[in-house]
């Protein structure tokens, strides 16, 4: 049975977390991380039926030092999900990591610190296993395709642009694309920021309207043809077969894991 915590439980994405795992066999979960006093037992809060009776902390070092979990699922801000993962994998807590946010040097400090204390990690842009395939593909595409866009497209509350999804995507693209500036040389944005973002070359546009959940098209151009990628996560159940996938794997993990990608 994996011991699991979960941060940030009262999110649309930590709420169907929790369901997920109190109804796994092969999981208890047995506390709760949250930002504000929302109760002594998770049940004390609207949504949450009368048998989830799972302790709530403020403080992650109380949860881990009381609770003692296998597994801490990160589903809170980019804000504190650094430091909740360094604290997890020096009190040798197996961190799974559902917030993007992360630079590249607190990436690479967490990597550091996995292989010092032989803790498993998991950093998962995306938990959508179809949002995993398409990253994979595109990184293929990009092969015979150097001249590459990215859309993303996420709710309204997210707090990072680009998304996580879409910057690991330009990453693995990256790895296999000639380094080159698209469109005409001379090209002027009258508006700043017409052209989106760029990474290493490769333009990334972020939208944010009510009413998306995550969704993203990688769009490959070459001549006389358009070739496009695309998920669409039309809800967050879309996203807990990569979580019990995560918390299952990074059981037999010793090291840290960028993207599920590198375990399916």
């Amino acid at each position: 049975m994996i011991r699991v915590a979960i941060g940030g439980p009262r999110g649309k994405m930590g709420q169907q977390a929790v369901h997920t795992i109190m109804n796994n066999e092969n999981m208890e979960l047995i506390a709760v991380l949250d930002h504000k006093e929302i109760g002594k037992v998770l049940s004390e809060f609207p949504g949450f039926p009368a048998s989830y009776d799972i302790p709530v902390f403020l403080d992650l070092e109380s949860l881990i030092f009381s609770t003692k979990p296998d597994v801490f699922l990160d589903l809170t801000t980019p804000h504190q999900v650094f430091e909740h993962t360094k604290l997890c994998l020096q009190s040798e807590v197996r961190p799974v990591i559902g917030t993007t946010g992360f630079t590249d040097e607190q990436l690479q400090q967490c990597k550091v610190l996995s292989e010092k204390y032989q803790v498993g990690c998991i950093v998962a842009p995306n938990f959508a296993i179809g949002a995993v395939l398409m990253m994979k593909f595109a990184a293929m595409a990009a092969a015979y395709f150097p001249d590459v866009e990215i859309i993303e497209m996420h709710h309204d509350q997210k707090l990072d642009a680009p998304s996580g999804t879409a910057y690991k995507t330009a990453q693995m693209i990256a790895e296999v694309r000639p380094l080159h500036k698209q469109g005409h040389p001379l090209e002027e944005e009258t508006i700043a920021g017409a052209r989106g973002a760029s990474y290493d070359g490769i333009p990334i546009h972020s939208v944010r309207l009510p009413g998306l959940v995550a969704h993203q098209q990688v769009l490959f151009g070459g001549d006389g043809q358009l070739f496009t990628l695309r998920h669409d996560s039309f809800n967050r159940q879309s996203f807990m077969s990569g979580i019990t996938l995560s918390i299952t794997h990074v059981m037999d993990l010793k090291e840290l894991v960028y993207g599920l990608e590198n375990i399916i």
